[in-house]
């Protein structure tokens, strides 16, 4: 959710809009819903008890099996209830959320068996808040907005092992929202009984509103749609500022391998931490809002207690090993074999620092993207993760596709492609829940499919039996309806392989992050169309829409 700045030299003129839709109020429970602790019922005040709704909906939920998790949110939520609840609550293991959760699940149940004509009405309902709230006028045109909700309040979960999970995520009210339209355009009216932080015309950035959550003190935006010709622009052009990297990366390495012996430490330092962030994509790490105690870093901000050095491992010369917290406390975990002048230089900067010292003492991130700056107009640390992301794509697609592939063949080296950014740039997942089930699952159709095959290869040899024998026209059709039988089954049980083969390899890679934010979309609609694959099998009609601008520039030739 960064601050996005609309593309050079555009400045709109008109915006305006109704601003954000905010989460209805919080609905009491039920007389017949009760909470308990200790055993007894207790009547929770409304602040306390909506509180309460958010763990109880979670009750069975992994989270509330993490330690941190519960202690943040039995914190959070003793600030919230009055002091005689407090006098009384005094340990979350004596709470018993049982029948908020039945609650909450039933109702969901409820949701999920509706009518087809009650569906309908709440469709019409939703299309109706998007048209009222979903659109904005910019410059005359009707432009869709992406996310026009604020978010509703709950609890952070965070990804990874986020020290904040389990916090209170509170209410996002109009008085904490800023608002941007244009000078001379009407002005959105805030809810009833309410006012807006701040009302500006900032015509240099695409956001219609922001305000600051309260869990990491991070900005939230209300931004135009993907889709918009603002974001079409800005996405164009972060993919052209990568592309020109490619004119002048040999010469920036040349230039950061030669600072490697310079006289002065600090340019040894942003060369070794250059070389990082272009050979393992790591981001270059900002410095932390105030008052925010996830224990992430990146390359600038790494410390000597992220970096041990071995002079030999598995068979490689000069191996380093990282292992720190990244961005939403994703754990990087690598070893990597490195040149020797980049591993005498990590020697240089560890010596007689204690472990909870920076290893980049010299660097910042401000710096290191002014040098970058001077190098290339336009380059930021953040441009060669773009850069080697969208370059490891093609050159994996070149590698690995074969035109004589069938579809199911072609996606699979498509996601291996993928898989190999997502693996360099560090885009990790758990394995979802319900993986070895529905691997299972796949595993059975398989384990059929095999059986229909061999079903249909007896049945073949028997009709080619009986075709030996009689040799009319009857018999040739019946033998040639059994083999076209056959083959379609093959066809599928290699399909069904493929999609085993996929689903195993990518169980633990998140895919999204790199082919919506770090792939140029014109490599693959370009492969795409190269190799006769429809489009709609990489992007759906949703990424379709973010990326129309590609659509309409990728021939099959396109080259990064």
């Amino acid at each position: 959710w960064e601050e996005e700045r609309s593309p050079r030299g555009v400045r709109w003129t008109q915006l305006e809009h109704r601003g954000p839709c905010f989460a209805p109020p919080y609905e009491p429970l039920p007389d017949g819903v009760r909470f308990y602790y200790d055993g007894k019922p207790m009547k929770l005040s409304l602040a306390a008890e909506e509180v309460a709704t958010f763990y109880g909906k979670m009750l069975e939920h992994e989270y509330t099996t993490k330690e941190v998790f519960r202690h943040n949110f039995f914190r959070d939520w003793r600030k919230e209830m009055t002091a005689a609840e407090r006098k009384v609550i005094k340990r979350l293991s004596k709470c018993d959320f049982t029948e908020i959760h039945r609650h909450f699940a039933d109702r969901a149940a409820a949701r999920r068996a509706l009518p087809r004509e009650e569906k309908q009405r709440l469709k019409e309902e939703a299309e109706k808040l998007q048209q009222e709230f979903g659109y904005c006028i910019l410059d005359g045109h009707r432009e869709k907005i992406g996310n026009f909700k604020t978010e509703p309040p709950g609890l952070f979960r965070g990804r990874g092992d986020h020290p904040k999970m389990g916090m209170l995520k509170r209410r996002v009210l109009p008085e904490d929202v800023t608002i941007n339209c244009g000078r001379d355009s009407k002005v959105p009216e805030p809810p009833a009984g309410h006012q807006w932080k701040e009302v500006r015309s900032d015509r240099t950035v695409t956001w219609l509103a922001a305000w600051t959550e309260n869990v990491q003190n991070a900005t939230k935006y209300v931004m135009l749609n993907p889709s918009s010709k603002l974001k079409g622009e800005r996405d164009w052009e972060k993919y052209e500022v990568a592309r020109r990297l490619k004119g002048v990366v040999d010469e920036i390495r040349s230039r950061y391998r030669a600072d490697w012996k310079s006289r002065e430490m600090k340019a040894r330092q942003r060369a070794v931490a250059l070389y990082f962030i272009d050979k393992l994509a790591l981001r270059a790490g900002n410095e932390k809002e105030e008052g925010e105690s996830a224990d992430t870093v990146g390359c600038c901000s790494l410390r000597v207690e992220h970096v041990q050095l071995h002079p030999e491992a598995d068979g490689c010369p000069y191996v380093v090993e990282f292992d720190f917290l990244g961005k939403d406390s994703i754990r990087y975990y690598n070893k990597v074999p490195v040149e020797k002048p980049v591993y005498r230089n990590l020697q240089l900067f560890l010596e007689n620092k204690d472990p909870g010292e920076e290893l980049f003492d010299r660097l910042t991130t401000a710096s290191l993207n002014k040098h970058l700056q001077d190098l290339m107009d336009g380059l930021t640390a953040k441009v060669f993760r773009t850069y080697n992301a969208s370059i490891t794509l093609q050159g994996q697609l070149r590698a690995l596709t074969r035109a004589e592939d069938s579809i199911a063949a072609k996606l699979l080296s498509y996601n291996r492609a993928n898989r190999a950014v997502a693996v360099l740039c560090n885009h990790q997942r758990a394995p979802p829940k319900t993986f070895e089930k529905s691997m299972q699952a796949l595993r059975s159709k398989i384990e059929a499919k095999k059986q229909q095959v061999a079903e249909a290869k007896a049945e073949l040899e028997k009709a080619r039996a009986g075709h030996a024998s009689r040799e009319d026209g009857r018999s040739e059709a019946f033998l040639e309806k059994r083999r076209r039988r056959l083959e379609k089954l093959e066809e599928q049980l290699v399909r069904l392989g493929t999609q085993a083969t996929d689903k195993e390899e990518g169980k633990q890679v998140a895919l999204g992050t790199s082919k919506l934010n770090y792939l140029d979309p014109r490599i693959s609609i370009a492969w795409c169309r190269r190799f006769g694959v429809p489009v709609e099998k990489i992007y759906n009609k949703t990424q379709r829409e973010k990326f129309a601008w590609a659509l309409d520039m990728a021939g099959e030739d396109f080259e990064f």
